[in-house]
């Protein structure tokens, strides 16, 4: 049976990469994370004291950029220019500012080539906010995840946590309805739901459930390959 290339987009909190990963060891998929690729990119940036809004600093400081994506037992490890900075690049500041870098429509357009490459082989995963519209605009299976605004900075407030980062849960909502804006309106790949993905309103389902849905939808959709 033919594998597929499955676009997941949505919002900032929406379980996205959660999903993505769970549903592609469950389908045996290669997961491509490209929001961790725009947050090595703003990580770098940040440590390096660039001027975020300037596009021409952080393409010229990309352009010397290697950033790799590794599968362990640990699940997928970021790699910036050979250092492993999977935690590094989940810190609040990161965050705060990934959706910036990420509106500079160069420097979309040089990871984007570059995701280009790992979704060529099919069998992959790969989540983001214009995977379907932009990335791999063929896809065969797209899905639009999203959840309400409170359900979104829940379950970023149990991750926190988790992580031993603590910031107020009304602080974590006001920074995920900022950025769904900005994300919406931005002039490079804004945020729209591609006209043939599938809708997934993840607020009230497991994450059992969802990746059992997309399970399904996959495996549907290789029978018609």
């Amino acid at each position: 049976m033919k594998t597929i290339r499955i676009a997941i987009d949505g919002p900032a909190g929406a379980g996205k990469s959660t999903i993505a990963k769970l549903a592609a060891e469950k389908l045996n998929y290669t997961y491509v994370d490209t929001g961790a690729m725009y947050r090595a990119i703003t990580y770098k940036s940040i440590k390096n004291g660039l001027d975020l809004s300037s596009e021409q600093e952080i393409v010229k400081l990309l352009e010397e950029t290697s950033i790799e994506l590794q599968p362990s037992e640990n699940g997928q490890q970021v790699y910036l220019d050979g250092e492993n900075v999977s935690e590094a690049i989940r810190t609040q500041d990161v965050t705060a500012n990934v959706s910036q870098v990420a509106a500079h429509a160069l420097v979309r357009e040089d990871l984007v080539k570059r995701q280009m490459v790992l979704a060529n082989t099919g069998g992959v995963i790969m989540d983001g906010r214009d995977i379907g519209t932009h990335v791999i605009p063929d896809a065969e299976l797209k899905i639009f995840m999203s959840a309400s605004a409170d359900e979104r900075a829940r379950r970023r407030f149990v991750d926190n946590e988790k992580r031993g980062i603590h910031i107020e849960f009304e602080e974590l909502k006001a920074d995920i309805i900022r950025r769904d804006k900005f994300d919406s309106e931005r002039e490079a790949s804004p945020l729209v739901q591609a006209e043939d993905a599938l809708y997934l309103d993840t607020t009230e389902l497991s994450i059992e459930q969802v990746v059992d849905e997309i399970y399904m939808l996959a495996k549907a959709k290789e029978s018609e390959q």
